[in-house]
């Protein structure tokens, strides 16, 4: 991939994509996202992939169009949780595994903005598990952007609820035996209008994911599967940062691939399968609530 090929694939310019050292933040739309006066680097360990995760949502936001002062993040608690401090947009720091009640309770205030609840997987799928199936449920305009890394990271290396099975934590030295949560098909049960899967690795398609689900009208989902290499991948010797990155690259296949295999392939694929898995409209909560107020106000029955 050349140069040129990379700068018009992440729609870039020239003297953008160099970052020249004076007025460096002014120069680029795109980093008018974050927060100029935030510390960088970020608190992330070296070789993290959610920063790869942060810099696709702002360039989705970006691609959209959206006024900084429309978009509103809700974090929890985690990792993953803190990436709405170096973003410059309304930002919402809550409770562990509360992003998803917080971002309901904004959604239904003002209905006008998009809303972003970000989580780990741990955040989202465990204390906040019932939180996930009834925004999905009730079909919230919410996106439900989902940092699949398989730990609790931040808190010391606890199994999460998408622990492979037999994977190694600090709470499962000898081994997870509780199965995982398969986050996309649960997303798809709970009623989730638009699910989609992508990887670290896969940043550009991470980037047309999370640009498509933000312009949902209804619940929304981007698992973007990642990994940490500083507790996952040391207690399961799964090697470097790049080690971890370049395994994502050779054990994921598309949606279209996996289709394609023969029922037996399937029925034994061990690969992460990406892709958009569900794009459908149904009635979204907060239209169907102001509707219910006026026909009441009105007096109808």
């Amino acid at each position: 991939m050349d140069e040129q090929h990379i700068l018009d694939a992440a729609t870039l310019e020239q003297d953008e994509a160099l970052i020249p050292q004076t007025n460096w933040f002014e120069r680029s739309e795109t980093l008018q996202k974050l927060r100029k006066n935030k510390k960088f680097p970020t608190i992330w360990c070296p070789g993290c992939g959610i920063g790869v995760v942060m810099g696709a949502l702002i360039r989705a936001i970006d691609h959209l169009g959206l006024d900084n002062d429309k978009v509103a993040l809700v974090a929890g608690i985690g990792c993953t949780a803190r990436m709405p401090v170096y973003m410059d947009f309304n930002t919402l720091h809550t409770t562990h595994g509360r992003a998803l009640a917080f971002a309901t309770g904004l959604k239904i205030a003002r209905p006008d903005m998009k809303v972003i609840a970000i989580m780990g997987d741990g955040d989202a799928l465990a204390i906040g598990g019932n939180h996930f199936i009834h925004a999905a449920r009730r079909n919230l305009g919410i996106t439900a952007l989902v940092v699949n890394n398989s730990i609790y990271g931040m808190t010391g290396g606890q199994y999460s609820p998408t622990t492979p099975l037999g994977g190694k934590a600090t709470t499962a030295p000898y081994g997870n035996v509780e199965p995982p949560f398969p986050v996309c098909e649960l997303a798809i049960a709970a009623g989730a209008t638009y699910v989609a899967r992508s990887t670290v690795y896969h940043a550009l398609e991470l980037d047309k994911f999370l640009a498509e689900a933000i312009a949902k009208d209804g619940f929304s989902l981007v698992e973007a599967v990642s990994y940490c290499h500083t507790t996952f991948g040391r207690l399961n010797k799964l090697g470097s940062a790049a080690d971890m990155m370049r395994s994502l690259k050779e054990n994921s296949i598309t949606r279209n691939t996996y289709e394609a295999l023969p029922p037996e392939e399937r029925a034994h694929n061990t690969k992460i399968v990406r892709g958009n898995f569900v794009n459908i409209d149904r009635p979204q909560y907060t239209v169907s609530y102001a509707n219910l107020i006026t026909r009441v106000q009105g007096g109808e029955k």
